[in-house]
């Protein structure tokens, strides 16, 4: 497990890093029928995340996930993202992505993104490359359809997002998120960036949070933040 940090940012990806919701693409591409079935349902949450991720995923023949990946490639990244991790790497504040979608296209997307410019701290990596870590939803490809493995499948989600909270214990945490699959870890998080549906769940909940357009908005409300409490 992770030495205890001062602060730690946990980010979702599909819709959050993604400027669109990859993930949610992905499956009315590749399984149509059955998103347009089971998506209104886990919304509303009438149906667990668990059980219609399952669902889902596993509809989907195995032949098809070289084609998955393709899908993901060329997804645009959510402005200011370089320029958030560069402002976190120079406090030491890990980056953690937290995903509920699957694991190759989150790897995908993060290794094809822009390695920034010539102004970040670390110009010549990747993404992939400056994030602490990526937990997410593995694909076994070795039957005719996909099979689902989640090592933190639990309850209602098939990534229980607190539980990788736990694993990365801080005086600090913040939470980044967009939709449903990041409820939990929001009404978890001291601290919760929150837009789109996100909102209408955290106003549900009578929880604080900030709205953000891109990661701009996300460094600059921390640098505020920050700046206000080492100066309090």
């Amino acid at each position: 497990m992770p030495n205890q940090h001062k602060r730690v940012v946990f980010c979702d990806f599909d819709g959050t890093i993604t400027a669109e919701e990859t993930f949610v693409g992905m499956l009315k591409t590749f399984a149509p029928e059955l998103s347009e079935q089971l998506m209104p349902e886990m919304y509303a949450r009438r149906l667990t995340l668990r059980e219609g991720v399952r669902q889902l995923l596993e509809s989907i023949p195995s032949a098809c996930y070289p084609q998955i990946l393709e899908y993901a490639k060329p997804k645009e990244i959510r402005p200011g993202l370089v320029e958030l991790l560069d402002f976190l790497d120079t406090g030491g504040v890990p980056f953690v992505v937290v995903s509920g979608g699957v694991r190759g296209m989150v790897e995908m997307v993060l290794s094809q993104a822009s390695l920034g410019n010539e102004a970040s701290v670390s110009p010549n990596k990747s993404l992939l490359e400056r994030v602490a870590a990526i937990y997410a939803v593995d694909l076994d490809t070795t039957s005719e359809f996909l099979r689902v493995n989640s090592a933190f499948e639990e309850g209602t989600e098939m990534v229980a997002k607190v539980q990788v909270m736990a694993r990365y214990p801080a005086e600090e945490q913040i939470a980044i998120g967009d939709s449903v699959t990041d409820l939990k870890m929001a009404l978890h998080a001291p601290i919760v960036f929150a837009r789109d549906r996100l909102i209408q769940y955290m106003e549900e909940h009578n929880k604080p949070y900030m709205h953000w357009n891109d990661f701009f908005d996300v460094r600059e409300q921390l640098q505020r933040r920050w700046r206000n409490i080492s100066n309090g």
